[in-house]
Order: C-alpha cells, then structure tokens, then sequence
C-alpha cells in the first residue's frame, strides 16, 4: 500500500473516494446527516459506511486523537479492501494525527498469507493525505517516520506468524543476517561450540533435546559519536512443547508466538537504523527450540548458568527464563549499556494480571520506568502496565539444592516471580538500568482488536522505537 502526503487541496487531488472520520456531533452538522442517519449510522467508533453515489466513506470516531483514529482507520482500510476501489483521499488538518492514521492504515490492512493456495488480489492500494500547513516538511518527515516503524512492527509479525517447521534457530540466524546485510549492521552468531565456550549451561539444555542447535545472535548499530548505548535481549523460543513439562495439546496451539520477544527486537533494529538515530543499539536473541526426546533436560536437573549460579528445575516449561539469563549475562559482559530492556512472552500469569492486551513492566528505577517508558508507550499507544517487585515473593524462588529455583513454589505473582529470577542475573551495577517487558499476551491474538489483526501484532515495536527516538 502507498501512502502519501502533498499540499494539493482534497478537490485537486485525484482518488475514487474520500474519507472523513466523524464525531457523532460532527455527524449533525455533516452535509450528508440526513442519508446518514437514514442509514442507521451513529458515529459509533470504528463504525463505517459507504455512500457510493457521494464517493464517500465516512467512519465512526470518538475523538480525534491518535488513539481513537488508529482503531477508526483500522476499520476503514479492511472496509476498503473488501471493496474494488483503488485509491482514497482524506484531509490532514494537524500533523499530531499523522501517526494514527498510518499505523491504523497499514498495521490494520496487514494480512499475512504465506501459507494460502490462494490469495485475493485487492484493488486498493494507495492512500493520499491533503495538508494544508506551514510545516509541510515536518509533516513529510513524521509520515516517513511513522511509516518506517510501522513497517518494522509488520516485519516483525511476519517473523512471528512463520510456521515452526520453517523458523528455527537457524534459519532465525539466518534471517537476522539478511536482516544484517539489508540495514549495515554488524552480525554475530554463536553456534552450539561457542555457546558451550562461552559456558551457556541453562540455555544449551533447553534447546538439548532438538534437533536444531541453538543459536546466540547479536546485531550491532553503531552509529559515530553515539549519546547512548542500549542493549536489547530477546527471548526467542521458535517452539516451546513446555519440553518434559509436557504443555496440554490446546496450549501447544500458537506457540510458535514463543520467540515473539527475539522478533521484536529485531523490529527495533530495522527501525532505529532507517531512522537513522544517533544511538548504539545492540540486539541480543537466544533462538532455541523447546522439545522433547531422550536427550531433554528434565524437573530436578541442575543447571550451571553462565553466571556460575546453579538452578534447580522443577518445570522445564519454565525455560524462556533459563535462556534469558545466560543471554541477559552475556549481553552485559559484552556491552556496557546505558540501558537493558529485555523482551520475553514470558509468563501466563501476566495475562491474568493484566488481560491480554497489556505488556507487563517490571524493574526498579521508577523514573525509567513511569518517566520515560510509560511515556513512550503513551505516545505509540501501545499498553503497558506496572508490576511491582515484591520483597516477600522472592522466597518462593528459594531452593534446597540449588542457589535458585526456576519456578515460584506457589502459583501467586508468577510473571513477577518469573521477572524477580531474571533479576537474579542483572548486576547490581545495572539494576537501575534494565527493565522487563512480560509481552506474553501483547505479542499475539486470535481476536482482532484496534489496529492488530490475527496472529502477531509486533508488541513492543512502537513503544521502544518511541522511547529511543526521544531518548536524551
């Protein structure tokens, strides 16, 4: 789909049909309020209607901030592709709405249809903003921006909607190299041999019992005289069968969505280096498939970390944590970040916490985390909600055998108990520092709902594309 901007007036502008977003008080005073209301339509939000004989698509808004706009323009581009138009118009009348609108276009029209016999062509394909304003440049500017990180966040559902049976930890590497080569970045895998040198016990016994090796990737942006230095890590379970902690056959279902974290931050990669932003970004993913076979780790294994913690096994369907904290160790001894975010479907718990279209926050700075990420998620729209640390569930934790267990002893607070295990491998040098993002019920649904259709939604892409291009 094309997007566009021009200063041409909306009548000079050639299209089949024009679109108008309206308020139900916007509605009364509209010139069309009579047919409109002949027809039943109320300016419900995301309600649409056509008007053929006026060319004319008109759509349901609550208010006309960004919110509101995205999950309106997500209905309007599935009404137009269902349609046989070509091209639409509409009117800009403030840039501040310039993000709505994109993202709900184009992360509302995206379809993922690797996997059809057969595809429906559509006939619509271009979009054309009128802006008649003085900062027409600036307005140029926040398109091609928006529309740079909205195709990131595409890019990473495309990831996230592959099929198991075709990404696995290697072709996962192999894809971030691509990815690599594409944008100028730097690339490193560490295979099997050098995992094991680089003495990743926990992760290497998750991916035992698979026939894939895992794989370590890490991706570099470096830009000259950079102000910061970030480090992202991503869990990237391409599978997860819960390994001998057998998952029931119903939740095995999606779980292809398990390495949604690792997509993610991919995501922010391609965005930040076509944004071209003056910051060192690194992007650390442990890709590892979760199987079963005579060769699995098993409840009441002990694991060596890389961190020379040892951790006591009590399910091995907790084991997007194990990953996380030999990568969480080595993505700090090999950059000394300003920041650490990590992003991990981590956690069930969280949904029941939060429902499933929230992303769990957790850390300890409460400036970096209600100042600047809560802000950052404010202004992308994506949802973040605050779990706190709690000083007397980190006894649940506790092992007899080990220096940790790698689940609670009580089902109670588990994505905050699952955050509090990674915190056990953040150094207290970089406590202030690092934030975890549970994105377990953000990262896919199987219901529509805003500007996010079946399948992966690409969580945490907006927020910390938002977040790194404000970063002071």
């Amino acid at each position: 789909m094309n997007i566009k901007l021009t200063n041409n007036k909306l009548n000079k502008i050639d299209a089949d049909i024009t679109i108008e977003f309206l308020t139900q008080e916007e509605l009364d005073a509209h010139q069309n309020t009579h047919m409109l209301k002949k027809t039943g339509f109320t300016a419900e939000q995301d309600s649409t209607l056509f008007l053929h004989e006026s060319s004319l698509l008109v759509c349901g808004v609550e208010k006309h901030n960004n919110d509101f706009l995205r999950s309106a323009s997500a209905s309007a581009i599935k009404a137009l592709r269902a349609s046989n138009y070509a091209a639409a118009k509409l009117e800009l009348k403030t840039t501040k709405t310039i993000k709505g609108f994109v993202e709900g276009f184009v992360l509302g029209g995206y379809e993922y249809n690797e996997y059809k016999s057969e595809v429906k062509e559509r006939s619509f394909t271009d979009i054309s903003f009128s802006y008649i304003g003085e900062d027409l440049q600036k307005a140029k500017d926040t398109l091609t921006n928006t529309l740079i990180v909205a195709n990131a966040t595409c890019f990473t559902r495309d990831i996230v909607n592959t099929a198991p049976q075709e990404l696995n930890p290697p072709s996962f590497a192999k894809l971030a190299e691509k990815l690599a080569d594409e944008n100028s970045l730097g690339c490193d895998i560490l295979g099997e041999d050098r995992l094991r040198d680089e003495k990743m016990g926990a992760m290497l016994a998750v991916g035992r019992a698979s026939i894939h090796d895992s794989k370590l990737i890490h991706l570099s942006y470096k830009p000259a005289n950079p102000k910061k230095i970030i480090s992202l890590v991503g869990k990237g379970l391409t599978y997860d069968s819960g390994g001998l902690s057998l998952k029931p056959a119903t939740s095995m279902v999606t779980m292809k969505m398990d390495k949604a974290g690792g997509c993610a931050v991919l995501g922010v990669m391609k965005a930040i280096s076509e944004l071209k932003l003056d910051i060192e970004v690194h992007a650390f993913v442990g890709a590892v498939e979760n199987m079963i076979g005579g060769n699995a780790y098993k409840p009441d294994d002990v694991l060596v970390s890389r961190s020379k913690k040892t951790i006591e096994v009590r399910n091995t369907d907790a084991e997007g944590r194990l990953v996380l904290a030999d990568v969480l160790t080595y993505a700090q001894e090999s950059v000394q970040a300003d920041y650490i975010f990590d992003f991990a479907t981590l956690t069930g718990a969280c949904m029941v916490a939060l429902g499933q279209y929230t992303t769990g926050l957790m850390g300890f700075s409460t400036k970096l985390k209600h100042d600047f990420m809560m802000k950052a998620a404010n202004d992308s729209g994506e949802l973040i909600g605050h779990l706190p640390f709690n000083r007397h569930l980190k006894k649940l934790l506790k092992s007899e055998i080990a220096d940790i267990s790698n689940t609670a002893s009580k089902p109670y607070g588990g994505a905050i108990t699952a955050g509090m295990f990674l915190d056990n491998f953040i150094k207290d040098e970089n406590k202030d520092k690092w934030l975890h993002f549970d994105i377990a019920g953000s990262a896919y649904t199987e219901t529509p709902w805003d500007c996010n259709v079946y399948g992966g939604t690409g969580a945490g892409v907006r927020f910390m594309s938002s977040f790194l291009q404000n970063i002071k």
